[in-house]
């Protein structure tokens, strides 16, 4: 017969500190996102679009592959908009005296994705929303 020991009083002082940790990671990555929606337009944007767009697809009723589809398109566009964001205030530290034609080139790379995404983002919004509509 196999006898159950508790833990060691160790072993739950370092999962305590993995959970503070992960805890603080969050709070990290809330401020984050706080900073671009209060600052970053783009992305207030983004969001106002991707908002709507859900908002839209509630009303349509869409059925649940529709609904992954969309979330993770909405995602991807906001989350291209963030790294964008990163791009660009990496750049201008790395580069605060005057734009070199390569931190030019980086972030405009950067935000040619974001358009490329968005865009892309447009054509499966048409191809879920119109089957809706007609």
């Amino acid at each position: 017969m196999v006898r159950f020991r508790p833990p060691a009083p160790y072993f739950i002082i370092v999962v305590m500190s993995d959970i503070q940790k992960s805890i603080d990671s969050f709070k990290v990555a809330q401020q984050g996102l706080r900073h671009a929606l209060v600052s970053q337009r783009s992305f207030q944007i983004q969001v106002v679009i991707g908002l709507l767009v859900l908002l839209a697809a509630w009303i349509l009723e869409f059925n649940r592959i529709e609904w992954l589809i969309l979330v993770i398109t909405v995602a991807l566009v906001l989350t291209a908009e963030l790294l964008n964001t990163v791009v660009e205030v990496v750049v201008d530290l790395a580069v605060r005296e005057k734009l070199l034609p390569d931190a030019k080139l980086a972030k405009d790379v950067s935000a040619a994705a974001v358009l490329l995404l968005s865009a892309l983002a447009v054509i499966v919004g048409l191809i879920l929303f119109v089957p809706h509509l007609i």
